[in-house]
């Protein structure tokens, strides 16, 4: 009988605790717990963070770090393109036109392909082809025929293109610049699961659909010249989508009868095997990945599916970002002044809450479980700025009542609050970004409803002029300090929803340059939390911004992230992305004092325990 130390080339050992970072494959005898462990390889699925505008029928292409969604939508279909990043989406160059229902992409998200799909009128099935260098769309040469719902796979300069409505047998190759007919599929169909991370000599076709007979569970697998038959599926299935290669195709979710299924099964280029299945059921979903890995993004079930999940085989556990629910506030607010270092450690103060007078002066401090009644604020006020921590904090300026501003700024010092020296302007809804000693104010709201660009700097004992803003904006929200600041989003000039916006303004300590946008408009009264390289901006003003969005920022750019799951303004400050809280708010008619935590996506090698049986 052959050994361990036979395979491995080594003994197992024993430790009195795990191993850090142990390897695939490793065992080892724990001492302490009197068990024989060891990491085993594991498929399973998770939330991912959602597209920027979420739509059936998209087409992607990519890996698993670094992927494209083109098109997708019904009638009319979109232009939409995002690019993804490993763990959120962010807005990227439209396809030169709307197209939906099938069309494929192949290659990577500096070379990719899409081609095919139905354009505004679902009739009107198109075959152009567009190149993607990862920055801009140029035109392919055409493919064979007009047709939707195809297959794909290969590169940029070899891909393949197969099957398609009309049902059809079609079989083309690109090579970067034309497409040229290859030998056709032995059973023409639609709606196919494909090898996305297959190739022009080695790709996989699964399920499908004609008519007649309907679903179909044989599969076909290309050699670069010929289709020839392989093991069926073990169930016929249609609208589905697939990620893989030859020899590692997922096929995932789509249509089984008598409906839509969260399914998935494994091809390893010889037998089909059940994998675990998706949380949510769906067809027409977009999917690409290397069969180890895979998205199933967005899709119908039956009506539009707006969450993405991932799929992971590994000997680690992937544990998506989220947000989970809190302790509850004692009072219900919007618009209120918060400071702290984040889900650990939070004042709120003051606030428009229902009834007369419409604030509050009532502050509470939450410790990472339960909110706790603290001392009032001097002056009862809402919409205003501040910044700090727990100990250590100040607010400034707000909206006492209906048509009143406020100067007034008091300081904070986890027990008391303490007037100080009043801002040079009485004025609202101005946003603030930094600490008790290093605070960056702008923007804001006269009483008069002017926009004014002024900035303000306060060091913990007085006010200064800083630098005049580009832009006249309120409700906007940041982090960081006075020598370095960025904010996100407001509404400005007036308050329609046409011009609540999605832009990022960066301060220098002494100048403000517009950045990059967010890809949501959040409008205004959202939290933020984190530093000027790594921060988190969520919620905002309803209806006029996906008001349960989350997006992470690198100090550069946005992408998408977790879900809330309460909806609409919502207040919170944090000086870590990790820390990061959600706290009360608005959505219209109810005012919330709902708290969530934010936990980053995390990593974990899958240990097991080892028996005999």
């Amino acid at each position: 009988m052959t050994t361990f130390k036979e395979i491995q080339g080594r003994n197992i050992r024993s430790y009195t605790t795990n191993p850090d970072n142990p390897l695939e494959g490793q065992m080892w005898y724990n001492q302490t717990e009197l068990k024989l462990k060891g990491v085993t390889a594991s498929g399973a699925w998770a939330s991912d963070s959602s597209l920027v505008t979420a739509r059936q029928a998209t087409s992607a292409a990519g890996n698993m770090s670094a992927m494209f969604a083109a098109g997708g939508g019904g009638s009319p279909a979109v232009a939409t393109n995002e690019e993804y990043n490993g763990s959120g989406w962010s807005s990227a160059e439209a396809l030169p036109a709307g197209r939906a229902g099938g069309g494929q992409a192949f290659g990577t998200q500096t070379a990719g392909v899409y081609f095919c799909g139905t354009s505004s009128d679902p009739a009107t099935r198109n075959n152009d082809t567009y190149e993607y260098d990862g920055t801009n769309w140029t035109g392919g040469g055409a493919y064979p025929t007009s047709l939707t719902n195809l297959g794909s796979s290969g590169t940029l300069t070899a891909g393949l293109g197969f099957g398609g409505d009309p049902v059809s047998a079609v079989t083309a190759e690109y090579n970067g610049t034309s497409w040229t007919a290859s030998g056709s599929l032995n059973t023409a169909r639609e709606g196919v699961a494909f090898s996305s991370a297959g190739t022009q000599t080695a790709s996989l076709c699964a399920g499908g659909y004609n008519n007649p007979p309907g679903p179909r569970t044989n599969v076909e697998a290309y050699d670069g010249s010929s289709w020839s038959e392989v093991n069926d599926l073990p169930v016929a299935r249609s609208s589905t989508s697939g990620a893989g290669t030859e020899t590692n195709t997922i096929v995932i979710g789509g249509e089984i009868a008598p409906g839509i299924t969260n399914t998935c099964v494994q091809y390893d280029g010889t037998n089909w095997a059940a994998i675990p299945s998706m949380a949510t059921a769906r067809f027409q979903t977009g999917t690409a990945g290397p069969g180890t890995g895979a998205l199933a993004i967005s899709g119908l079930g039956p009506g539009l599916i707006p969450t993405n999940e991932q799929y992971n085989f590994t000997a680690n556990t992937v544990t998506a970002a989220a947000w989970s629910t809190g302790g509850n506030m004692g009072t219900a607010r919007y618009g209120g002044f918060y400071f702290g270092t984040g889900k650990t450690s939070q004042v709120a103060a003051g606030g428009h809450v229902p009834g007369s007078p419409p604030n509050t002066v009532n502050s509470e401090e939450y410790n990472g479980t339960s909110w706790s009644e603290g001392n009032n604020i001097n002056t009862g006020r809402f919409n205003g700025a501040g910044g700090g921590t727990e100990t250590a904090g100040v607010i400034s300026m707000g909206r006492p009542g209906p048509s009143a501003s406020s100067n007034a700024t008091e300081e904070y010092d986890g027990s008391s609050w303490t007037t100080v020296t009043a801002s040079p302007e009485t004025i609202y809804r101005k946003v603030g970004a930094g600490t008790q000693t290093a605070l960056i104010v702008t923007g804001g709201l006269t009483p008069a409803a002017s926009y004014p660009t002024t900035s303000l700097e306060y060091d913990g004992t007085n006010w200064t002029s800083g630098g005049t803003a580009p832009f006249g904006g309120n409700n906007m929200d940041g982090v960081g300090t006075e020598a370095s600041a960025v904010l996100f989003g407001g509404t400005s000039p007036v308050d329609p929803a046409g011009a609540r916006n999605n832009a990022s303004y960066d301060y220098n300590g002494s100048a403000w340059t517009a950045n990059n946008s967010m890809n949501i408009n959040h409008g205004g009264q959202h939290f933020a939390c984190g530093t000027v390289t790594e921060a988190i901006v969520g919620g905002g003003a309803s209806p006029y911004a996906a008001g349960a969005t989350s997006e992470t920022y690198d100090g550069t750019s946005f992408a998408t992230n977790a879900t809330l799951a309460v909806s609409g303004q919502r207040g919170g400050k944090g000086t870590t992305t990790a820390g990061a809280i959600a706290v009360g708010g608005f959505n219209s008619p109810t005012y919330l004092n709902a708290t969530e935590e934010y936990t980053s996506e995390t990593t974990s090698t899958n240990i097991v325990d080892i028996t005999t049986s």
